[in-house]
Parts: C-alpha cells; structure tokens; sequence
C-alpha cells in the first residue's frame, strides 16, 4: 500500500518584497495568469504520485492572499483531479495582514482551505517598517477578526526573534500581543540575515549594528519558551508552538522524512530517496517543473544524517527503534560517539528508547546538529 504524500505549492508573488526574505518571490502581479497556467501544467503533467492520498496540502510563498482568490480555488480543483483529498485533510495557506478581504475568505473556505499561518513577524510598529511588511500591528488585529468572524478556527501566527533594535522587552510585547489573540499555533523564527538580501547588503555596509548578540539570542529563545509554556503552548519542534492537537501536520512530515511532492517556483520534493526541487528562476512558466536545480538520489549515509538532523529539531527527537528498523543497525553503532558527547555535556537526553534536546540543547542546536553530518 502506498503511503500518504504531502502536497506543497509556492505562489511567489508578493505585495513588496521584505528585506530579510530570500525566498522565491518577487514584487507585482503581472504574471499571475501565466504563473497560475504553468502551475496546472505541471500538476497536470506529474505522473510518480498521481492518484496517491494527500493528507497535507500547504499553500505558501511569497504571499498567496494576494492573487485573486479564484487562482486559489482553481488550483485546489486542479489538485483534487490529481490527488485524493478529503474533508480530513489539512490544507494550510500563507497571508498576510492587509492582503486579506472578507469576500476571498468565503473563498478560500470554499475551495478547502481550513488551516491559516497569519505573518504577523511583529507587533512593533517601528520593526515593522524596517523589515519592509506592508502591514502595521493594527492591520494584524483587523485580518485575524476578519479571519475568526469567518469561521476559521486553526490559525498559526509567525513572529520572529532577534530583530535589529529588538531586546527582551520587545519581544515579549510582540508575543502577550499574539497570546492575546489566541491562535491555535504560534511560531517564532529566530532572524537570519540571509546571502542575496537588503539586510545582508546592509549587514556588510556596516549599516547594521544593532543585531542582538547570541546571549541576547539565547534570552529571547528562553524567554519566548518560558511565556508560551506558561499560557498551554507546547513546544514540539525548534521554532514551532501549538495548543493541544493543533501541531502542524504538513511541517511534521518535513521533520519526519515523510514524502512530498512540491510544485512551483524552488518548490522541493522527497519521494523515496529521491530529492529533488524546482529552479527559482521564472524560466520555469516556459517549461514547468522541467528545469530542476537539484536532483539527486540520497546515499544511505545521506538518510542516516538526514534522519538525525531533521529528526532532533522536534522536542521529541528521535527513536533509536526507528533508526535500527530504517537503516538495519544500531544508532550508536554509527552516532554513538556523537550521542554520548552532547549527553555529557548536558544538551541532550536519554528516555523511553528516544534521544532528545532538552532546552538548553534546543537553545544551541544550529551548533549541536551539524555533527550529524557525514
């Protein structure tokens, strides 16, 4: 029997581009049509995992809300010929605040959608404006009740940490703000100044000086832990909160290995051991999911590291059952020396057949993982 697929898809298009982002995505709308055409085609054309069940489906970008919303339904009728997909299936869609009218959520909750991640980054005005949103805190509390008043009722807020000018103050305002709310999810990305964008253009002018040091950084994770612990989040993987049953599915299967089929625009895909991921460059509305910038076959060693390496980002790491039944050896056997390192030194856990971060792990494990690497 084959096993469920998740279903990723990446619409680019953006009101402006934010000056932290480099994801896939570009300002205007211009080629929404063509984009929207090309999208069909290759989900039209995929032929390994058609017909399989999808029981995720994640709607992201770029900033889906702001096409029009029967681009949206169409392309869920399009996935629906090409997948089974049913009631019980979870289907997220990114937006965010001031791209969001009321007649497009009827939409959207037409055409399936019943999950929402709500880019919120931050209740302060100030940072706002300089990461480049469109949005203002005021913008944020008139999307999410318009978003309540139409009946959605699993909604994740994003925020992130460590902005420039930002200290511990700031960013418990941003999260009591989001508390206040009451989302089912909260999820709270640490700020990295990434190759190719304005922040890291002004990074190296030296025209950014304000960034939090990594004591600051590893505050801001205790403290972000500690209120969202306090108020029934749990945390069940690096950055991710959530209220009880309300996990993200479609980003647990990433964690996971689970397989997934991405389409669009730098959209990646895991199918067995095969990974592969679509170009980033528009040259894909000529010939799309034709022109792939990765496509490679994982060694056993890859998987194992993979295994790791994904795997230890949850809060409940990972089992060494699950490792002997995938790989057919022990887990010390091949990470026994890396296990027993970061165990002494007090980052990492031992119970009930799992190997976990505990916080402090968590706190510093961008550090601690690449020693899962081969």
């Amino acid at each position: 029997m084959e096993k469920n697929i998740g279903i990723y898809v990446h619409i680019p298009f953006c009101v402006r581009k934010c000056r932290y982002c480099d994801f896939p995505s570009f300002a205007g709308t211009d080629n929404v049509e063509i984009y929207f055409d090309a999208l069909k085609s290759e989900i039209r054309n995929e032929r390994d995992t058609r017909g399989r069940t999808a029981d995720t489906v994640y709607l992201g970008g770029g900033t889906p809300s702001c096409v029009p919303p029967l681009y949206i339904e169409n392309l869920m009728t399009e996935l629906k010929k090409t997948y089974a997909i049913s009631e019980n299936t979870e289907i997220s869609m990114e937006m965010n605040p001031g791209t969001v009218e009321k007649d497009a959520l009827s939409v959207y909750r037409r055409a399936g959608i019943n999950r929402l991640s709500l880019g919120c980054q931050s209740f302060n005005d100030k940072s706002l404006k300089r990461l480049g949103r469109i949005h203002s805190s005021e913008d944020i509390i008139k999307t999410w009740d318009l978003l309540r008043a139409e009946g959605f009722e699993n909604i994740n807020l994003d925020l992130i940490s460590s902005l420039p000018g930002e200290g511990l103050k700031d960013m418990e305002f941003s999260l009591k703000k989001a508390i206040e709310l009451q989302p089912e999810h909260i999820s709270v990305y640490s700020l990295i100044i990434e190759e190719g964008t304005e922040f890291r253009r002004l990074l190296d002018a030296g025209e950014m000086k304000d960034l939090p040091d990594e004591e600051e950084q590893a505050e801001m994770d205790s403290l972000v832990n500690s209120i969202l612990r306090e108020n029934k989040y749990e945390r069940y993987e690096i950055s991710n909160f959530a209220k009880e049953g309300r996990k993200c599915k479609h980003n647990l299967r990433y964690w996971e290995r689970g397989e997934y089929r991405g389409f669009g625009l730098g959209a990646a895909s895991l199918i067995g051991n095969r990974r592969f991921s679509n170009t980033r460059d528009m040259v894909y509305i000529n010939k799309p999911g034709g022109v792939l910038s990765e496509d490679r076959l994982l060694s056993r060693e890859d998987e194992m590291a993979e295994f790791m390496f994904l795997g230890l980002r949850k809060t409940e790491g990972i089992s060494s059952a699950d490792f002997c039944t995938a790989f057919g050896t022990g887990i010390e056997t091949v990470y026994g020396e890396q296990l027993k390192k970061q165990t002494a030194d007090g980052f990492m856990e031992f119970s009930g057949g799992r190997y976990f971060y505990n916080d402090r792990g968590l706190e510093i494990s961008n550090m601690l993982l690449p020693a899962f690497l081969f």
